[in-house]
């Protein structure tokens, strides 16, 4: 069904693969003929056609997660109004009780800074952060940065880029997010899917195809072909908002007549263009998906890579069960009893509950389909339950006006309002042992919300919504969506602008700055960070030896998020699912520096300096992580943040998992070192890595230093890369963080 061609094509027309290049353009002079190159070169201050690009975003978007720190990082570096569009929408701490008032509490704060600085604000449940972009925010041919790493709006011609909060934060002082000028992979569809195919099967399929080989890691995907025509707007949007997970930049499709209805039935017919490659475009790789060849798929925990179709499933269950089990067992040991294979009743394999929720799985269609397949049926009354999340009030109001959502409820399923917290680990969590099917978009360990440090494990498997349906009408017991016989006749969404209308607060262009902030208990300001010395010593507060390290592993999200506003409270979560000791050692290691700072240089420091031939009062000591390849998964710059609150220097790694979570450590001052993907890195917590004269090679530009790492064995070379850092980021990486960068600009 998907077959990757690793080598540049050309595609003339937008149509068909040329077989002779002879005559055509260099791949550097068609390259500019795509989409993608189209939309980026339109958005770079620079105007040339250079390697680099430094980019300004047409508007941006944040959630309650983000949009409290993110204001108040830009407040401590010169903020005096929001320069473009700005939306923060309220779907990730929208459970108030969480924490006590606090989550309520960065809510009016969020309304009072888009009173004061001239923001849009999305009141909680009224919209999922994507669906409302969807809906009011993007254009065809624009651009959009937000603080939530599924910011992808491509298939409505609208380029959408999650970053770290310190990326949106420059973009607020009328900065740029400075990139590489990225290689493009032609994804081309062919065919038209199945009934009972839907959304995911197709994104999971895709993810499975490319992320474990890096295929389209830091590309934009841009997609193409015949088989888009036969793709309905829900559809295109269930595939883009997935590209996230296969580690690509970003992504684009061309624009049709159904793009065009959208922006019709938004009432925004002005903002559709029609988007299509030029006569001649290069494109560095390609993937092919025939849709028409597309099966009903399952992926299984730990990430949506870890894909089957469900037929497979089915046939091989109990091996396919222990190899999650066993994958289990060696992520936490003996601090849960796994047993998955439990789950096999008469040779197949039951789920607990099922969930469609979010800005993957709360539309409109999948709505329809799954009430068309549930239809005179019943979940029944055992252990199986299913709860389904519109993504939006307007969704959710056409669901109720079509009779949708009468025909779910009658069936059992609960609705819900609009959230995103089934899809990190803050609501539904599953009970102990339980197997979860979720039209959502990520399985990640803990991202259910169980606590295995506590004893608990559930699981995450995600479907799409047509099969989750399906099984919840076959019991709970695993099902295809096209093994059933059902009919949607449904009629289409229709948009009812005026419920945004009515509850969104838009003051973009029209900022109140005598407006007064409203600050809860909660809210605090970043403590001191340091700027860089001219050696670095660094003791290793956690080693993880795991292939990937997701950000949730970094700081668990779920009901930790509700600290999110108050830095020395959330960065005591950091790693607590993972490595709990870390915590502990980087207060210790932070506790040691400053008595350094203090003139009083604990002995044990003394004598690690001593064996190097360093001094105290020109070294910082700093905490670090070493991790294989950490960074997959979300935005949330917490997960640099919080390693920088306790005192974290840099970090050590082969490679970083996304671009998105290196750039937040750059911001938080974080030195995102690298190390030859050959070398062994044998050392443990509690061993020392010297950094000399990191300072002075920061501002010189170079990309390489050798370390010193000292053991209880003795002392032992270890080379340090820090590639790809533009001048600006070694600027704010000597300042210590982006905030003290724009405080020094200021002085």
């Amino acid at each position: 069904m998907i077959e990757l061609i690793d080598k540049g094509v050309y595609l003339l027309d937008g149509k068909e693969f040329a077989t002779d290049t002879n005559g055509l353009p260099t791949p550097e002079e068609a390259r500019e003929n795509t989409i993608t190159y189209q939309i980026l070169r339109n958005h770079d201050v620079d105007g040339s056609k250079g390697d680099k690009m430094r980019i300004r975003f047409d508007a941006m978007m944040s959630h309650d997660i983000t949009y409290v720190g993110i204001i108040q990082t830009a407040r401590a570096s010169g903020l005096e109004k929001f320069p473009l569009p700005y939306a923060m929408t309220n779907c990730h701490n929208s459970l108030c009780a969480v924490g006590g008032t606090i989550n309520e509490d960065d809510h009016v704060f969020g309304l009072s800074a888009a009173k004061k600085y001239g923001g849009i604000y999305v009141p909680a449940n009224q919209a999922v952060i994507h669906q409302y972009a969807r809906e009011a925010m993007v254009k065809c041919g624009n651009m959009i940065l937000g603080s939530d790493s599924h910011t992808r709006y491509g298939s409505l011609g609208n380029m959408g880029v999650g970053e770290g909060g310190g990326e949106l934060v420059k973009q607020l002082l009328r900065n740029t997010w400075d990139i590489n000028a990225p290689e493009v992979v032609l994804v081309w569809l062919e065919g038209t899917p199945k009934k009972g195919i839907g959304p995911h099967d197709v994104a999971i399929s895709l993810v499975k195809a490319v992320f474990d080989n890096g295929f389209v890691k830091n590309k934009v995907l841009e997609f193409a072909g015949p088989g888009v025509k036969n793709l309905p707007i829900d559809f295109r949007n269930g595939i883009d908002i997935m590209t996230t997970e296969t580690t690509c930049l970003s992504s684009i499709w061309v624009t049709d007549d159904e793009v065009k209805k959208h922006y019709e039935q938004h009432c925004r017919p002005e903002d559709y263009k029609e988007l299509n490659p030029g006569k001649v475009a290069y494109y560095d790789g390609v993937i092919k998906i025939d849709l028409s060849k597309q099966e009903a798929m399952i992926a299984l925990p730990f990430h949506p890579s870890n894909a089957y179709t469900i037929h497979e499933l089915q046939a091989d269950p109990e091996r396919i069960l222990r190899e999650v089990e066993e994958d289990t067992r060696k992520r936490f040991g003996d601090k849960v009893e796994i047993d998955l294979v439990s789950k096999i009743k008469d040779g197949k394999v039951m789920a607990d509950q099922g969930i469609i929720a979010g800005c993957s799985g709360g539309t409109y269609d999948n709505l329809s389909q799954a009430a068309a397949i549930l239809k005179d049926k019943s979940v029944g009354n055992d252990y199986f339950t299913i709860s389904a999340y519109p993504q939006s009030v307007p969704v959710y109001m056409a669901t109720t006006r079509s009779g949708i959502a009468e025909e779910l409820l009658e069936a059992g399923v609960v609705i819900k309002p609009a959230f995103c917290g089934p899809c990190f680990g803050a609501g539904d969590v599953p009970s102990n042992n339980g197997l979860s099917i979720r039209h959502t978009t990520r399985n990640f360990p803990n991202r259910e919300g169980s606590k295995p440090g506590q004893g608990q494990i559930s699981l995450v498997a995600l479907m799409d919504a047509r099969s989750i349906a399906a099984t919840a009408a076959n019991g709970g017991v695993i099902t295809a969506a096209t093994d059933v016989e059902f009919d949607d006749n449904h009629k289409p969404y229709e948009f009812d602008e005026r419920i945004y209308e009515r509850r969104v607060y838009n003051g973009y262009g029209n900022e109140k700055l005598d407006t007064e902030l409203r600050y809860g208990p909660n809210i605090k300001d970043w403590p001191t960070m340091y700027p860089m010395q001219e050696n670095m010593l660094l003791e290793l507060a956690a080693v993880i030896h795991d292939p990937v390290t997701t950000t949730d592993e970094l700081i668990p999200s779920g009901e930790t998020s509700s600290y999110r506003s108050n830095p020395l409270k959330l960065s005591e979560f950091a790693l607590s699912r993972r490595v709990p000791e870390y915590v502990g050692i980087s207060k210790r290691i932070q506790k040691e520096d400053l008595e350094r700072r203090e003139g009083k240089c604990p002995a044990n420091v003394e004598e690690v300096l001593s064996k190097v031939g360093a001094k105290a009062d020109d070294t910082s000591l700093g905490s670090c992580v070493f991790a294989n390849r950490p960074g997959d998964g979300s935005a949330r710059e917490q997960a640099a943040s919080c390693q920088k609150v306790l005192g974290g220097d840099a970090n050590i790694c082969y490679e970083y998992a996304t671009k998105r979570y290196r750039s937040n450590c750059i911001n938080w001052g974080i030195v995102p070192f690298t190390i030859d993907k050959d070398v062994k890195f044998d050392y443990v917590a509690g061993d020392f890595v010297f950094v000399p004269g990191i300072r002075q090679a920061m501002l010189d530009g170079k990309e390489e230093i050798m370390a010193k790492v000292i053991t209880a064995n003795g002392v032992s070379d270890l080379k340090l890369y820090f590639k790809n850092l533009t001048p600006v980021e070694r600027q704010i990486l000597t300042d210590g963080c982006l905030m003290n960068y724009y405080k020094n600009l200021n002085k």
